[in-house]
């Protein structure tokens, strides 16, 4: 006897491999697949009151999933939608969370996932709240990428948007932490209300107080009048924290009552004042590490780690870096720099790049190239002679020329140190100092040698096969020695 199954489910897609494979993980899991490569059908169906669970692609032949969600929602409102896109973006992510869809999952999928989500659909758990509509088109989203890295970022942002949960956005600095604390306001039901921002990094110490909490006349020397300070510019709306690592242990302290009991006194003030705002906070930091040095107060590192997000680093998501310097370029375009494409051996070489400053070093290269270059079309020369030109350059003394390429690293090094300032390079040091050394120095061997590998090979001390792989890995094309 055929055990009953544990619920129906309507699968609509129109690609006939996705309906396959998707009725079979599901016939194994126990479930009863209906599939169907059109809309209609599916509406059919639902209609009848067939099915305990759907599943839908975005796009069909005969309509949108987009536009059909809201009717079915209208006669099964209970009914879970799971819908699937090849278009994988923020705005598909957000719009199937404000159509009223149960998860968002990108193509290609896990069909392991796809099975858990349908459990979890079946078991009333987990149910997303609608996200707010917006008329923002997706060439204006802030974040941009396909990587399964950022779809993991797009699906929690679908989630969080309608919430006031305490948010901890972690990332090395140029990732994109501010972005996502914009989107998490500008798609939340705060929206209407302001956001406001602080660095606090970028304040002395003894004025982060009053530059949070505000101050009353006469509170320390200087405080000629009443100001008021962010929490209160923010009141109704989204307070974004970033740096919240560099905040001094008496501003926490302070922090902390806020976030315990929603309300804070302003310096010099004696009358508690109530507070309504939702607190986004982002590091570069490891507060953990901090905690344990004593910098960082453990209670309230986990009064703002409520929900954590750790934004990827791009060498984490190279894939993202093509469709990321097309928008770029779109941006600079609408600016006045001109309409401008670029080569995909071009973008091949941006991907072999280690960006230690993430995307907004990325940004910031491609907006210096569209400007510098008239081109319609930004070639593999172009770019590898810029990426060249932006290596640490030596100085024209004859003082200070290297003697070796010993004192070459260590002048590199010393420079990629110093270009965090104060703060400590992020994590992955080894492999992206190994990376950005390799390049200039291979192809200053192979500059010496005017391009002949068995002699640079012989020169560096390697075997000439390790020699031709590594050429090939960073795809070294323009033979420059960084000493001349």
């Amino acid at each position: 006897m055929t055990p009953m199954a544990r619920g129906t489910i309507l699968i609509a897609d129109d690609d006939t491999a996705i309906r396959t494979v998707l009725n079979q993980a599901l016939a194994r899991a126990g479930y009863a697949p209906r599939a169907t490569g059109n809309a209609a059908t599916l509406w059919r169906w639902v209609s009848q009151g067939e099915g305990d669970v759907v599943i839908t692609d975005v796009v069909m032949p005969d309509e949108n999933a987009f536009d059909l969600i809201p009717r079915i929602k209208k006669v099964r409102p209970d009914l879970p939608i799971i819908v699937m896109s090849a278009q994988n973006t923020l705005m598909t992510a957000l719009t199937a969370a404000e159509k009223g869809a149960y998860e968002y999952l990108p193509k290609p999928f896990d069909l392991s996932e796809v099975v858990s989500v349908v459990a979890r659909a079946l078991a009333g758990q987990g149910r997303r709240p609608r996200a707010a509509a917006s008329d923002m088109e997706a060439e204006e989203l802030p974040l941009i990428g396909r990587s399964p890295a950022m779809q993991e970022i797009y699906r929690a942002l679908a989630r969080l948007t309608q919430t006031d949960l305490t948010v901890m956005i972690q990332g090395e600095s140029g990732t994109g932490k501010e972005l996502v604390a914009r989107v998490l306001h500008d798609y939340g039901k705060r929206r209407q209300g302001p956001f406001v921002a602080i660095n606090m990094a970028a304040i002395p110490r003894e004025l982060i107080e009053s530059e949070l909490f505000g101050h009353e006349k006469g509170a320390f020397t200087g405080a000629q009048a009443r100001a008021i300070g962010r929490f209160e510019q923010a009141e109704g709306g989204t307070l974004f924290l970033d740096e919240i690592g560099d905040m001094p242990l008496e501003a926490q302290t302070r922090l902390l009552r806020v976030l315990q009991q929603g309300e804070y006194t302003t310096v010099g003030g004696r009358t508690p004042i109530k507070t309504n705002v939702r607190i986004v906070a982002a590091t570069h930091r490891d507060l953990r590490s901090q905690i344990q040095q004593g910098l960082f107060r453990e209670d309230l590192y986990y009064r703002l780690n409520v929900v954590p997000l750790r934004l990827p680093p791009l060498r984490e998501r190279v894939e993202d870096i093509g469709d990321l310097v097309r928008h770029f370029l779109r941006q600079a375009a609408r600016e006045g720099l001109g309409q401008k494409s670029i080569e995909t051996s071009a973008i091949e070489r941006l991907k072999a790049h280690p960006w230690p400053g993430n995307v907004r070093e990325l940004e910031n290269f491609v907006r210096r190239v569209g400007a510098l270059y008239t081109q319609d079309t930004l070639t593999q020369q172009i770019i590898d002679q810029e990426l060249v030109e932006a290596l640490p350059q030596r100085s024209t003394t004859a003082e200070s020329e290297p003697k070796d390429f010993s004192e070459l690293v260590e002048r590199h090094l010393t420079q990629y140190f110093a270009s965090f300032g104060k703060e400590l390079p992020p994590p992955g040091l080894y492999d992206r100092v190994i990376r950005q050394v390799e390049y200039p120095l291979l192809s200053a061997a192979l500059a010496a040698t005017r391009g002949n590998q068995i002699r640079a090979a012989e020169l560096l001390g390697l075997n000439r096969n390790t020699l031709r792989s590594r050429i090939k890995a960073l795809d070294i094309r323009v033979f420059r020695s960084p000493m001349s």
